[in-house]
C-alpha cells in the first residue's frame, strides 16, 4: 500500500461531481487522474440552484481545495454562481491549479475493473489508467456503474422531458424583474424559474428556467432520446425541429409574463435543450476498489433541487474515508474505506431519489 503522499486515484468524469471528488482527494495529498471524454469548455446552459453557497463551502479557505488552487481559481473575486457553466468553470480552474490533479480531456472510458491490489479504467484508445481506487463520476449513463452494479446498470426514464434555457436581460422587455425563484403549475406542465447572478447590474442579469413537460414522450422515443426505459441522450438546440419550436412558443402563453418572455427569447435564439429525466435508486455505491459519486451513484429529478449538494457531500465523505485508509497503509484499507463511504452515503442517496420519484409519479403518471 502506498503512503498518503503517493496514493493514487482515477476519477472517471470531469463534470461537477468528478471535479469535486478530485479536489477532495487531492486535499489529502492523493494523486488524482481525471478522465473526461469532452473538451474543457462547458457543455450545459442549465441553471444550478444552490451552487453559490455550496461552492463557497467547497473552495473557501476551509473547503476542499488547497490555498494555492483556491487563489488561482478565484482571482480575488467573490463567488456569484448559479449556473452549471459557471460552477464547472470555477471547479475546472481549481483542478488545473492543483499540483496533485492531472485533468485529461478527450479520454472516453469504455471499461472499468480491478484486481487484488489496484483498480483501472480503460479508454477508447486502449490506454489503461491504474490507481488504488477508481471513482465513477460519469453521469447517469455511467460506464463505471456497470462494474459496481452489473445486475442493474441503467437509470430509467421518469416519463417526462425538461426544456432548459437561460435568457439574457438584453433579450427581454420586462416591466419588472422577478425577485426570486418561482414555481408554476399549469395542470399538465410545470415551470421552475429563478434569476441568475443576482449581483449583476441591471442590463446584465439573466433568468434561468426549467419547463417540465410530460407530453412529448413519443417525440423522445422517435428521436432516440429514450430507448425502452433508458435515456440515451438529450435533444440539443440544433435537434429541435421548427414545428416543435413553434409549438413551445405557443404553449409558453400559459406562463406569467416574465417567464413567458424568457422562454420565447431562448426559443428565438436557439438556446433551448430538451433533457429526458432519468432516475436511479442505488442498491450499492461501491464494489471492492471502485466507488460511485454524483449522478453515477444516484440519479434524481432536478425538481428535488438537491443533486448538486448531495454530490458535494459524496465527494467530502469519500475523501474523508479514503484519507483515513491510506494513512493506515494496510493492503485492505481502500476496500474497507469504500465500504465505510457506502455505509455513510447509501441511505442519503436513496432518500434523495425516492423523494423525487414521488413527484415524478404524480406528475407523469
Amino acid at each position: 500500500m502506498r503512503t498518503t503522499d503517493h496514493a493514487a486515484a482515477v476519477v472517471v468524469g470531469g463534470s461537477l461531481a468528478g471535479l469535486m471528488a478530485a479536489l477532495g482527494l487531492a486535499k489529502f495529498g492523493i494523486t488524482v487522474t481525471v478522465l473526461e471524454r469532452s473538451g474543457p469548455q462547458p457543455r450545459s446552459g442549465a441553471a444550478l440552484g444552490g451552487a453559490e453557497s455550496n461552492l463557497h463551502r467547497l473552495l473557501g479557505p476551509d473547503g476542499l481545495a488547497g490555498p494555492e488552487a483556491t487563489a488561482a481559481a478565484l482571482d480575488g473575486s467573490r463567488l456569484h454562481l448559479q449556473s452549471w457553466a459557471q460552477a464547472h468553470d470555477l471547479l475546472r480552474r481549481a483542478a488545473e491549479a492543483d499540483p496533485h490533479i492531472d485533468l485529461v480531456h478527450g479520454a472516453r472510458v469504455v471499461e472499468a475493473g480491478q484486481d487484488a491490489t489496484s483498480a483501472w479504467a480503460r479508454t477508447a484508445d486502449g490506454a489503461i489508467h491504474r490507481g488504488d481506487l477508481v471513482v465513477g463520476a460519469d453521469g447517469h449513463r455511467s460506464v463505471v456503474r456497470r462494474a459496481v452494479a452489473p445486475e442493474r446498470p441503467d437509470a430509467t426514464f421518469a416519463g417526462y422531458v425538461i426544456w432548459l434555457g437561460i435568457a439574457e436581460e438584453t433579450e427581454l422587455d420586462l416591466e419588472a424583474w422577478p425577485p426570486g425563484m418561482d414555481i408554476f403549475d399549469a395542470g399538465t406542465d410545470c415551470l421552475l424559474g429563478y434569476p441568475l447572478a443576482e449581483s449583476a447590474p441591471p442590463g446584465r442579469r439573466r433568468l434561468g428556467w426549467a419547463w417540465f413537460d410530460p407530453r412529448r414522450n413519443d417525440l423522445l422515443r422517435a428521436t432516440g432520446c429514450v430507448d425502452g426505459d433508458v435515456v440515451q441522450h438529450s435533444l440539443r438546440p440544433a435537434d429541435l425541429p421548427a414545428s416543435l419550436i413553434a409549438e413551445l412558443d405557443a404553449e409558453a402563453a400559459q406562463w406569467p409574463a416574465a417567464w413567458r418572455e424568457a422562454v420565447r427569447a431562448c426559443l428565438r435564439r436557439g438556446g433551448v435543450t430538451g433533457t429526458p429525466v432519468a432516475e436511479y435508486v442505488p442498491d450499492r455505491l461501491v464494489r471492492g476498489r471502485i466507488a460511485l459519486v454524483g449522478d453515477a451513484a444516484h440519479v434524481s429529478t432536478p425538481m428535488t433541487g438537491r443533486g448538486f449538494g448531495v454530490a458535494l457531500t459524496d465527494a467530502e465523505v469519500l475523501a474523508d474515508e479514503v484519507a483515513k485508509a491510506v494513512a493506515e497503509a494496510r493492503a485492505d484499507a481502500i476496500p474497507a474505506a469504500l465500504r465505510s463511504y457506502q455505509e455513510r452515503s447509501l441511505g442519503r442517496a436513496r432518500e434523495l431519489v425516492e423523494s423525487g420519484q414521488r413527484f415524478s409519479r404524480s406528475f407523469a403518471g
